[in-house]
């Protein structure tokens, strides 16, 4: 699964026009390392792929290359009361009748509170919850 959002990724990102910015949440960065760390995983774990320590190195650095010099990607800063805010208000609205997780629920929160109107995500309940909301997704 993890290699399939990986390969998925990289061609939503090539699709991408140049002036396009995505923010990164503290959570997407957290998100994007142990993703990494899980492709790696995956591939040691019966997987015909082979990825190193060091291909896995090279990418948590270019990852970071890429939020440093503010490229296709910028860390975003969500305050955290506006966050809850809106974590909650989501909640109330959605988790009992649709079952939403903690870190999708935070996903779709900070794209709100960032005013973005598009949701790009893999997981199926994410991207749900982010139409709910009326953002475009992936």
């Amino acid at each position: 699964m993890a290699v399939e959002a990986f390969n998925d990724t990289l061609e939503l990102l090539q699709t991408l026009p140049e002036q396009v910015v995505m923010p990164v949440t503290w959570l997407a960065e957290l998100e994007v390392c142990n993703a990494i760390e899980r492709y790696r995983f995956e591939a040691h774990s019966g997987s015909s792929l082979r990825i190193s320590a060091e291909l896995t190195a090279v990418a948590h650095t270019t990852f970071s290359e890429y939020l440093a010099a503010r490229s296709s990607f910028a860390r975003a800063l969500v305050d955290a009361s506006t966050l809850k805010a809106i974590f909650t208000n989501l909640t109330l609205r959605h988790t009992a009748k649709h079952g939403f997780r903690t870190y999708d629920i935070l996903h779709v929160a900070s794209a709100l509170a960032l005013g973005c109107d598009t949701f790009w995500s893999f997981n199926a309940k994410a991207k749900k919850l982010a139409k709910l909301e009326g953002l475009k997704t992936n």
